[in-house]
C-alpha cells in the first residue's frame, strides 16, 4: 500500500514552519516516547534550556537551536 500525506495539513503548518528561526529544520519523531524533536542547526549544542507544560526550547547562548515537544500525539487533531 502506498504512503499518503496529509495535505491540508501540511497548508495549515506551512506558516508556522515559515515563520521558525531557521530555514532549515531537522524534524525527528520517537514514537516510544511520543516526543517530536526539532532542531534549527545541525549539530545543535544546547548551553540551556527552558520548559512551558510540554515544550522543552533549548539555546546557544540567546540563539534557539531546537523545541523538544513531550506527548506530541496528544496535539493530533481529534476525527470530526
Amino acid at each position: 500500500m502506498a504512503q499518503t500525506i496529509n495535505i491540508e495539513g501540511l497548508k495549515k503548518i506551512a506558516p508556522i514552519l515559515l515563520s521558525m528561526p531557521s530555514k532549515r529544520i531537522w524534524v525527528s519523531y520517537d514514537d516510544e516516547a511520543d516526543v517530536l524533536y526539532m532542531s534549527f542547526e545541525k549539530p545543535q549544542k544546547a548551553t540551556d534550556s527552558d520548559q512551558r507544560d510540554d515544550v522543552i526550547i533549548r539555546y546557544r547562548g540567546k540563539t534557539i537551536v531546537g523545541v523538544t515537544l513531550l506527548n506530541a500525539s496528544k496535539y493530533l487533531e481529534s476525527p470530526k
